[in-house]
């Protein structure tokens, strides 16, 4: 199955069911998030640049605990990269903030 969302600059992103397999493979606290993970390419609390052209969808899922979506965006779809839990936040506010 594979899940799409809008973005904030409006473009369709895909969630494969082949990169759900991979991120719950390597983050296996996220195995029930999958909702979450979809909610914050669409309601971040922010958008940040990536190193290489892709972006990073932050949204607080409890005090201090984020949730960080790595996605890339072409022209006129994207995808999912993978996605992860933290709560060190330091290098997220040394990245360029794209939205809002």
């Amino acid at each position: 199955m594979i899940a799409t969302v809008i973005s904030k600059n409006g473009i369709p992103i895909r969630l494969t069911d082949e990169r759900w397999t991979h991120i719950t493979e390597e983050h296996c606290e996220l195995a029930g998030l999958r909702s979450d993970v979809l909610e914050a390419v669409t309601r971040p609390a922010r958008v940040l640049a990536g190193g290489s052209g892709e972006l990073l969808a932050a949204a607080e899922l409890a005090t201090g605990k984020f949730l960080v979506v790595v996605y890339r965006e072409r022209q006129r779809d994207g995808f999912v990269i993978t996605a992860f839990l933290t709560r060190r936040t330091a290098w997220l506010n040394r990245r360029k903030q794209l939205w809002p």
